[in-house]
């Protein structure tokens, strides 16, 4: 994830699943990513070494997080947009995780698709 964020804008994509060493494997041989340890997880990086997403698995603080490709967000106050989805007719589907600045919540909004928002501070790579 970038360090200069601007709020409003994607900074960082995961995958949470069941089988994350499968996946692992299968998105290695599919387009190429190499998979670097990042501590029970996979961050994943482009054949230049750039890193690209994580992998991670659905278990412990992640076990409610929905099996899909997860685009994050960066907010300046997580609280204020998690507040905001509800009013404006969306729900926490998971968090918010973590404390202070660097913490994250999945939503989903109104059609029913599912994002993070991050809150700066946060280092996902």
């Amino acid at each position: 994830m970038s360090e200069n964020w601007k709020p409003g804008t994607f900074v960082h994509l995961d995958l949470t699943v069941p089988d994350a060493p499968g996946m692992r494997d299968f998105y290695s041989a599919v387009v190429g990513w190499k998979p670097e340890p990042l501590g029970d997880d996979w961050m994943m990086l482009a054949p230049d070494g750039t890193p690209v997403t994580g992998i991670c698995h659905a278990r412990g603080e992640n076990a409610d997080l929905p099996p899909q490709w997860l685009a994050y967000i960066a907010v300046d106050d997580l609280d204020a947009c998690v507040a905001a989805a509800r009013e404006h007719g969306g729900e926490v589907v998971a968090g918010p995780k973590g404390e202070g600045e660097g913490g994250y919540a999945v939503i989903r909004d109104p059609s029913g698709a599912v994002l993070a928002l991050i809150e700066r501070g946060t280092t996902c790579d």
